[in-house]
């Protein structure tokens, strides 16, 4: 199956459909989304918040990983909860639970009786983490600790969906872990993601994207930054942090440094999953607008580049996770009804 989203008359270009889509498109039925919250520790010691959908029964409140002696599909861990689908969305560049994507995928969800998880990357829940590491765009490790506990906690078919930065964390899991992914997953999606950190990292800094886009990131950035400094004193040079006007010099100065990059190029580089789309043994679903301002089309892996495992689904129109539809103003629904249509086919 594929899917074709065409914006309404009234909201025309990239960059109209990407900022209204996050401001103003509805995005749940009335109430709103309730979220229930736990605190999972990490291996080093650290935490992440993991935020559930209220309206479906959470897990286990065992805050200790549980390995999984035999993590197939056919055969799960000893007491792992079977209660039909669960869908991890993974968020975006300083997103949340609180995200229009997130709220759209939370109604969703609640209509059609599936548990949702939104695991927060380090530092993004609300509270600075402990450790002086943060995030990635290729923060593959993590996202594995994370499906792997969903998948011990969970019996029934696992979702795992990542929103731009997390779509290209998610998608680097599946290339790394290969034929293992199976094990854990029953399918993954990304949408929006920058799959070539280089070109979307310049892309951004440039034209509108630097007047608009730049200082929105770098606003939480820099002070997400300095309350890391705060905790570990002298972990990187704060004066040049401040003055940095760009993602590429923020990146250099902290990210790359932090996770063990030899500078931005080589984080961009090696973040990357554009080039190992060969290596996906899951079924996996990749959407890229044709005119995202954040992601070159010209970026983009094409048919030929991908294995037999992958979907591509390429909208002209949508923005930058937008997709903003019907008569104003407009519904950011479609996207997670025709993923779940997807998944549902598989």
């Amino acid at each position: 199956m594929s899917w074709s989203y065409r914006a309404p008359w009234w909201l025309q270009g990239g960059q109209a459909q990407t900022i209204y889509s996050a401001l103003w498109a509805r995005t749940h039925e009335q109430p709103e989304p309730a979220w229930h919250r736990e605190r999972w520790d990490t291996p080093d010691q650290d935490f992440i918040d993991v935020d559930w959908l209220s309206d479906i029964a959470s897990p286990s409140h065992n805050n200790t990983l549980i390995p999984s002696t035999n993590p197939s599909i056919d055969s799960r861990a000893a007491g792992a909860e079977s209660v039909g689908v669960l869908c991890v969305l993974f968020h975006g560049l300083e997103g949340s639970s609180r995200s229009h994507y997130a709220q759209a995928w939370a109604d969703q969800a609640r209509q059609w009786g599936w548990r949702l998880a939104v695991p927060h990357f380090r530092g993004c829940s609300g509270e600075p983490n402990r450790a002086p590491r943060a995030y990635h765009s290729g923060d593959f490790e993590e996202v594995g600790w994370i499906l792997q506990r969903m998948r011990s906690e969970h019996a029934g078919p696992l979702l795992a969906v990542g929103v731009s930065l997390g779509g290209n964390a998610l998608m680097r899991w599946a290339q790394e872990a290969g034929e293992m992914a199976r094990h854990t997953v029953d399918a993954v999606v990304s949408v929006g993601s920058p799959l070539d950190l280089t070109a979307s990292g310049h892309a951004i800094g440039r034209g509108f994207n630097r007047l608009v886009y730049t200082p929105m990131f770098l606003r939480t950035m820099k002070p997400r930054a300095m309350t890391k400094l705060a905790q570990y004193p002298g972990l990187f040079d704060r004066e040049a942090l401040l003055r940095a006007r760009d993602l590429y010099e923020f990146d250099n100065l902290f990210t790359a440094p932090l996770h063990g990059f030899n500078g931005v190029q080589d984080y961009w580089r090696r973040a990357s999953s554009a080039p190992h789309f060969g290596q996906v043994r899951v079924p996996a679903l990749v959407i890229n607008a044709l005119n995202d301002p954040f992601v070159p089309a010209s970026s983009l892996p094409g048919p030929h580049q991908v294995s037999d495992c992958v979907t591509l689904w390429r909208p002209a129109q949508g923005g930058h996770v937008g997709f903003a539809a019907g008569v104003f103003p407009g519904d950011v629904r479609g996207l997670p009804q025709a993923i779940g249509d997807w998944f549902r086919a598989l």
